[in-house]
């Protein structure tokens, strides 16, 4: 796994997600994700990118855990819950973003 490129590529979609959303904010979260991977696909024009699916996780993971533990107001017991996650299950992931 080549962590420099990952760390870039990331970045860049986070980019492209971000801007998406802004622009089309009654689209689904699959569109937004569909049309940021298509939009990264072309920017990438043929380039070698590798691990595109722990970046997307990534990606979505982080986002996804902040606002759960914000909804829940970090209630570990409520968030594994909602999330249907075993709470050892959750307490790993915020560890793992730095959330913990």
């Amino acid at each position: 796994m080549n962590q420099g490129t990952n760390r870039v590529n990331t970045k860049e979609l986070t980019q492209y997600i971000e801007t998406t959303t802004a622009e089309t904010p009654s689209q689904t979260l699959r569109d937004s994700v569909h049309q940021s991977l298509t939009s990264y696909f072309k920017q990438l024009d043929g380039q070698p990118v590798t691990d595109v699916y722990e970046m997307v996780l990534a990606e979505v993971e982080a986002p996804l855990f902040e606002s759960v533990m914000h909804y829940t107001k970090d209630n570990q017991t409520r968030a594994s819950e909602l999330l249907g996650l075993n709470r050892g299950t959750l307490r790993k992931k915020l560890k793992q973003y730095g959330l913990l």
